[in-house]
This record gives C-alpha cells, sequence and structure tokens, in this order.
C-alpha cells in the first residue's frame, strides 16, 4: 500500500453523525461502540497534534423528506425525540472541537463546515462516522468536488449493512482519496512523520 504525507497543521477530522439516531441502530460491519471507540481514537491523536476536530451531526426532525422508493422513515412513523439528534456521550466531544448541524445527508450545503475549513486552511479531511454511504459518502462527494484531500478511516465507519459499507470502501473511496485502518492511521500519527 503506497504511504501518503499530510501536513496535520491543515488536516482535519470530521466525524459524521456519531449521534442517538445512527449509533444504536444495529450497523455492519462495525457495531456503533466500534465505531465511536475508533474515532474518539482518532480525535485524541489529531487533538494531540493540534489538528482540528470536527463532529457533524443531523437534525433528524428537521432533514427534508420526499416521495422515494425506501425512505429512511417511512409515512406515518412517529417522530424520533429530541434526543435522537444529540451526539452520544461517547463521542468525546471537547471545548475545543467544532460542532457542526446539518439538516441533510451532506454536512456541507447549508453549513458553515467548508468556511471553517477554508478560514483554518484545512487542505486534508480524515473521514469517519455513520453511515458509511450516507453521510459520509455525501460529505466526502461535497469534500471532493470542493478540491479537498481525503483519507477514510475505513473502521471507524460503519453501515446498516456491511456490503454497501464495503462497496463504498473498495470502490468509490478509493477514487476519491486514499482508504486507511485506525490503527494505521494512528500509528502514522504517533510516529509524528503525517505519511499514511
Amino acid at each position: 500500500m503506497e504511504d501518503i504525507s499530510f501536513d496535520l497543521a491543515r488536516t482535519a477530522l470530521v466525524m459524521i453523525d456519531l449521534q442517538h439516531s445512527t449509533v444504536e441502530r444495529a450497523l455492519a460491519p462495525y457495531s456503533g461502540e466500534q465505531v465511536v471507540g475508533n474515532c474518539v481514537l482518532l480525535a485524541q491523536q489529531m487533538r494531540n497534534r493540534g489538528s482540528l476536530v470536527v463532529y457533524v451531526h443531523v437534525l433528524v426532525n428537521d432533514m427534508l423528506a420526499r416521495p422515494a422508493d425506501a425512505p429512511l422513515r417511512p409515512p406515518g412513523t412517529p417522530a424520533p425525540p429530541p434526543e435522537a439528534s444529540q451526539l452520544v456521550p461517547e463521542a468525546g466531544v471537547e471545548a475545543t472541537d467544532i460542532v457542526i448541524a446539518k439538516r441533510q445527508w451532506g454536512a456541507f450545503y447549508g453549513t458553515a463546515l467548508d468556511q471553517l475549513l477554508r478560514r483554518r486552511q484545512v487542505r486534508t479531511i480524515i473521514m469517519a462516522g455513520i453511515a458509511t454511504n450516507y453521510g459520509v459518502e455525501s460529505t466526502a462527494r461535497e469534500a471532493f468536488d470542493r478540491g479537498y484531500e481525503l483519507v477514510f478511516a475505513e473502521d471507524a465507519m460503519s453501515s446498516m449493512h456491511a456490503d454497501a459499507h464495503n462497496f463504498a470502501c473498495q470502490n468509490l473511496f478509493r477514487a476519491m482519496g486514499r482508504v486507511r485502518s485506525t490503527a494505521h492511521l494512528i500509528k502514522t500519527l504517533q510516529a509524528g512523520t503525517g505519511e499514511a
């Protein structure tokens, strides 16, 4: 696997939807607990090196709903409780982190994320979160279109179906950036080389 390098001062960890409505779902190939645990490890390593840590959560009751063959929330389903949109306490948000609220799958449209990243001269985004083929993929596509370099923490994300996660990681994400394990990224960060 070819090594890459990135400038940690211009790198941000962006974690998608580590909130009750996603973490508590049945996920594959990694459980919500595993994803959150790996995200916390990455976040601490990034903070220790002065890199930006961003938590994104979706306001589930504000999401636009349009007719669909397989809606995520079928018509007639009761609205989720307010805590569904809240980040789980285990996600470990710290005072120096940025928290972004969104109202759709992707984290860029209608939010200040792009402006916040550009003002900090971020060039590389490490992507993680739930679900791989919804919020993570949508945000990654938006980031790619805006010219950011992307690194995907494969086992710090998961989906409702393992095949959907695997397809995104093996096909889409490798075309947009680099896919690495949490352990690989942490080892690189601890080595202080910025190479992954």
